[in-house]
């Protein structure tokens, strides 16, 4: 990938984060000539601060990180100069609502419903999934997060992806961005698995940074002293790449299916 934006010349390509992480450490491991290019939208899956400064670092202020829905189009997009981590300002109308539909203030948690000049109307011959997701005007879209004080939009998980331990609901969200921060840690996906004791637990998989060994203990201690013992990973699978969907999206289904 590299030898192509060389070779090319691009000042400009749309990536995935799966991507983008080979992309830096390739160009960390062996540097090149990427003096014309200008941009690189980032989208499909979360970007963590950390990945997303060192990305900088290698590449340069050419990261830009996107956010929206095939029903929606695009939501927000933070550019190089905005706050690693946020997705920058949304230019359309973004609500952050509780579980009753409330409107909550800003840096709390809630699920973002949004409208946009080009969201869709619904899914062709499902009904009740459309009157699920389209409601009022607005697109539910089943993602957590919450704006700050100056507005930036910061994602936090998806509403439906979480784990059930001991009857108590934890988000995925938060337990990959925890894992992403270890040194060994290139990138990290967390899925349910049944559990004889808890019902359910965590199980995480991880692409390695280079060079490096992603132990299970030393990551259980690590999301154990920030997020607590239930969210801990119990098992602990490597990877080469992480399986995406067509969109390019991690494919937790088939993480879950066993890859």
């Amino acid at each position: 990938f590299p030898d192509s934006l060389v070779r090319h010349r691009a000042t400009g390509s749309v990536i995935t984060v799966a991507r983008l992480t080979k992309l830096v450490a390739s160009v960390r491991a062996r540097p090149v000539d990427l003096g014309a290019l200008r941009a690189l939208m980032v989208s499909g899956s979360p970007l963590g601060a950390d990945r997303l400064r060192e990305a900088a670092d290698v590449l340069g202020p050419v990261v830009f990180h996107g956010y929206g829905q095939t029903e929606t189009g695009m939501i927000s997009m933070a550019t190089p100069d905005d706050e690693p981590g946020s997705l920058g300002v949304p230019p359309v109308q973004l609500e952050v609502r509780d579980a009753e539909g409330r409107c909550l203030p800003p840096d709390t948690d809630g699920e973002l419903f949004v409208r946009t000049p080009s969201q869709g109307c619904g899914y062709w011959g499902e009904p009740a999934l459309s009157a699920e997701v389209f409601t009022g005007g607005w697109v539910r879209t089943r993602d957590r997060g919450h704006l700050d004080g100056e507005g930036r939009l910061w994602l936090t998980g998806r509403v439906r992806d979480v784990i059930i331990v001991n009857a108590d609901v934890y988000y995925a969200g938060p337990v990959e961005r925890v894992l992403a921060t270890h040194p060994a840690v290139g990138e990290a996906y967390v899925v349910a698995v049944p559990d004889d004791d808890s019902g359910e637990a965590v199980h995480a998989f991880v692409v390695p940074a280079p060079g490096r060994l992603p132990r299970l203990g030393e990551l259980r201690a690590l999301v154990t002293a920030e997020l607590g013992e239930a969210t801990a990973p119990t098992r602990l699978t490597l990877l080469d790449e992480v399986p995406l969907t067509p969109a390019g999206k991690p494919d937790k289904r088939r993480l879950a299916a066993g890859g």
